[in-house]
């Protein structure tokens, strides 16, 4: 059994209110828990308040460290079974139904704790851009990595494909009862990214490569360029 949880919170300085922010018409998050939705993979639930649009509400503690530990949260309050929990962010409006279906693949393999996605950078400015996040992998088939590192920097060196992460994730239930446990580890703090705490732990992260990076919303530009995407219909 599978659990979709979108962990959103309405603090956020860039854009207050930032899963409410109307998009064609209905709030962000209502967008993505709809695309969560028609992924068709297991139950959806929000920590927004979304129930007259057909979701379902769970309110969680606002001191959580990250959205791990939130939808760790949510697991109990719901009291939910699951074998695998995703981990939808909130601000993924055009985030395709499919991708989700793809981040959860990996763990059919029980070597794999979490799954996730990247696609493939094609425009030369992402290359070098520290906003950008890349996974470092080995190849297990011509869609999937084996994650080795994540980074912000210009990685791997050398001629070849560099790949942005979608910060997506497929947990199994253990795997994320365990890393809720773990403190922040040396290269998490040093890169600001949460998943090398997995690696470092020796968790298994195997990627899912699809074909693009969802837009994220974080500014009033890109909620207009979201605006734009969806009132036609993307």
């Amino acid at each position: 059994m599978h659990l979709v949880v979108i962990p959103a919170r309405l603090a956020s300085t860039r854009l207050p209110g930032k899963p409410l922010a109307d998009i064609a018409g209905e709030p962000m998050i209502v967008h993505v828990m709809r695309r969560a939705q028609a992924a068709a993979v297991g139950p959806v639930v929000i920590a927004t308040a979304v129930e007259k649009a057909g979701g379902r509400a769970v309110m969680t503690r606002t001191d959580h460290a990250s959205g791990s530990d939130r939808i760790f949260e949510a697991l109990a309050v719901v009291g939910s079974r699951a074998d695998f929990i995703v981990n939808v962010q909130g601000d993924l409006p055009t985030l395709a139904p499919a991708d989700i279906a793809a981040a959860i693949a990996p763990l059919d393999d029980a070597a794999v704790d979490i799954g996730t996605l990247a696609a493939q950078i094609v425009r030369e400015d992402e290359r070098g851009n520290p906003n950008v996040v890349k996974v470092v992998g080995t190849p297990l088939a011509p869609r999937r990595l084996r994650a080795l590192y994540f980074t912000r920097a210009t990685a791997p060196w050398g001629d070849g494909p560099l790949f942005h992460h979608i910060g997506l994730y497929a947990y199994r239930r253990a795997a994320l009862a365990r890393f809720v446990t773990l403190p922040p580890s040396p290269l998490e703090q040093r890169e600001k990214l949460e998943q090398l705490r997995a690696l470092e732990a020796g968790m298994r992260i195997d990627v899912s490569i699809v074909d693009s990076v969802p837009l994220g919303v974080d500014t009033p530009e890109d909620l207009e360029r979201a605006s734009e995407i969806l009132g036609r219909g993307g």
